[in-house]
């Protein structure tokens, strides 16, 4: 068949034919592995036991899960009774999981049997709790689903019966005020976001990708797990997130993705490991493999071509050096990699330009199903979010708020009508929040958030996203800061370090101490930190510029008072909760852990 199939359930059926001896997922070093064919009977078994549950068409379906193989079968087998699946961060807590089941209407969980105490204590109106790791009082397991399904179940006219336009599945919004909103996305938004993501950046059978952000995110739902029901990629998941380095090299993804901040910690670590190098001779061939490789980047940043010297340089480092860090790091057969979700510091793109390792930064959104520009390596502007996908139409409106419309755009946020109408014009344009400017080529550039902008008190519009992003790419121990100052006279930042570069540093100076506390008043990570932020402050503009700084004696993980679940800085909750510290930052004479910035030259 040539013609494009019109809802996943389509899609995985013709995907799972193409090769059904071939693994279709796995777990690292292949303890866990399912070919295609086994995929498919374990599809059919869920939904035969789901269809004996009275689950069909238009019903709701939750999973709430680490990254493993078990995922896929009941995620995709509910799909195959027409049900809407989603899932849900792990880590939310009763009266917040109570919210999102009410919203969506499941009355069927699938879950860890870790969790099985929290739904319950929730009070949400749940009629079945399925567990897929043993058994847990008064809830079934995947086996005892399945063995309900009824012999003569009619698989096929379950699967065939799903319209594109019914909704597959719900991404509930990690917003930094107030409840999420559930996102609905249809058969036929998924399907074009597919085909016109491919048709950008090339996805084929066989690829392999890894699973590791939480299944309630977009970006892993559709990297890993609609692009593998229409293409046949071959997904390695990997359940605890921070073991996703280790995972790398065992993977050896044909293509890969990740969040700045992942991206970021692979630089850190990088950096690092050759600081730590013991053999002087293996160091030194390092670093000069790393600055040839910074001589690319740069040049890749500033879109200029390699002089011919560079050029041959850059072609021994390669042969020498680069090609066995990407080899070592488990990205040496990535074709193209991608960055998105939140902004990146040009500096980290052009840190894996120069190894070798070109990453694409893309930009979308759940209410654009997830990404609506792109471009190939090939072809990218580092620092650009790409060009919007084919088919998808764009404008600027008048204040920078970028507005898009297409076939990507959502149904609408579940049981939300007046919420919807806000995003969304009578025109069809959704208003992204975001301001973003495009050059005559089409190529995308984010500003920042509408609502984020740092107006100053002498009336200047500041991104605040640019200036963490500057400070932070000249700082590594820096694992989140926030800038303040709108209504003020002139910028801080409030510093936390990151958990892993922290405790890289304390092993690697021989301290016994690593905890945030002692680190922030560490005086080497003071005097690294102000050095970071000084060199920063040299690419800012003079208004831009940090003039204090305070290193806070936490770590911010995500889903915290300060960090969203997709790692995006809460600035109303942080400015409430950290009021003391920001005034200290401004009084007129500073007292302990308010340190001085030195101020660049005006720009």
């Amino acid at each position: 068949m040539t013609d494009r199939p019109s809802t996943l359930c389509e899609a995985f059926q013709r995907t799972a034919a193409v090769a059904p001896d071939a693994v279709a997922l796995r777990t690292p070093g292949d303890v866990e592995t399912l070919t295609w064919r086994e995929y498919a009977e374990q599809v059919r078994q869920v939904a035969a036991g789901l269809a004996a549950l009275g689950i069909g068409r238009g019903d709701a379906v939750a999973l709430m899960m680490s990254n493993r193989v078990e995922f896929y079968p009941l995620e995709v087998g509910a799909q195959h009774v027409g049900a809407t699946s989603f899932s849900v961060y792990n880590t939310l807590a009763a009266d917040q999981l109570k919210y999102v089941f009410g919203n969506a209407g499941n009355r069927l969980v699938f879950c860890e049997a870790q969790y099985v105490e929290r739904i319950r204590s929730s009070g949400a109106e749940i009629d079945h709790i399925v567990v897929v790791d043993g058994a847990a009082e008064g809830a079934m397991t995947v086996a005892e689903l399945v063995a309900r399904g009824a012999a003569d179940y009619d698989f096929d006219a379950g699967w065939q019966a799903v319209r594109p336009d019914d909704i597959a599945t719900l991404i509930y919004t990690s917003g930094t005020t107030g409840n999420p909103k559930g996102v609905e996305s249809t058969h036929a938004n998924l399907m074009y976001e597919a085909y016109a993501f491919a048709e950008v950046l090339d996805v084929e059978f066989g690829d392999r990708i890894t699973s590791f952000m939480p299944t309630a995110h977009i970006a892993d739902r559709f990297t890993a797990l609609y692009l593998q029901e229409v293409f046949g990629t071959q997904v390695t998941t990997v359940a605890d997130p921070r073991q996703i380095a280790a995972a790398l090299p065992d993977t050896r993804p044909t293509f890969w993705g990740a969040v700045p901040r992942v991206w970021e910690k692979l630089k850190l670590a990088i950096e690092f490991g050759v600081a730590a190098e013991q053999d002087e001779t293996r160091k030194q061939g390092l670093l000069w493999a790393l600055s040839v490789a910074a001589k690319k980047g740069a040049a890749d940043l500033a879109g200029e071509q390699l002089s011919d010297e560079v050029a041959a340089e850059w072609a021994k480092a390669d042969q020498l050096v680069l090609s066995l860090l990407r080899k070592k790091i488990g990205l040496d057969e990535v074709r193209w990699a991608m960055s998105g979700a939140a902004p990146i510091p040009p500096e980290t793109l052009g840190f894996f330009a120069g190894l070798g390792i070109p990453i694409a930064e893309i930009w979308g959104m759940s209410e654009l199903t997830c990404v609506a520009s792109a471009a190939h390596p090939r072809d990218a502007k580092l620092g650009a979010v790409g060009r919007l996908l084919p088919g998808m139409e764009g404008k600027i409106a008048e204040d920078g708020e970028f507005l898009i419309r297409g076939p990507l755009l959502m149904k609408g946020y579940r049981k939300e009508p007046e919420k919807t109408a806000e995003a969304i014009d009578a025109e069809g344009w959704l208003h992204t929040g975001d301001i973003i400017t495009m050059d005559d080529a089409g190529f995308l550039r984010v500003v920042d958030r509408k609502k984020e902008l740092i107006i100053s008190s002498s009336g200047k519009n500041l991104s605040p996203a640019n200036i963490e992003n500057t400070i932070k790419a000249a700082a590594p121990l820096v694992g989140a800061l926030t800038a303040i100052g709108d209504n003020r006279p002139y910028i801080t930042a409030l510093i936390v370090l990151d958990l892993d570069g922290a405790a890289a540093y304390a092993a690697q100076r021989g301290l016994t101490d690593a905890t945030a506390e002692a680190l922030a008043v560490d005086a080497d990570v003071i005097a690294r930190i102000s050095a970071g932020v000084a060199a920063g402050n040299e690419k800012l503009s003079r208004v831009e510029q940090i003039k204090r700084f305070m290193i806070l004696p936490t770590f911010w993980e995500p889903g915290g008072d300060e960090l969203t679940l997709t790692m995006k800085l809460r600035r109303k909750p942080i400015s409430a909760k950290y009021g003391p510290q920001i005034d200290a930052l401004y009084a007129d004479e500073p007292g302990d852990g308010v340190h001085e910035a030195v101020a660049a030259e005006s720009r």
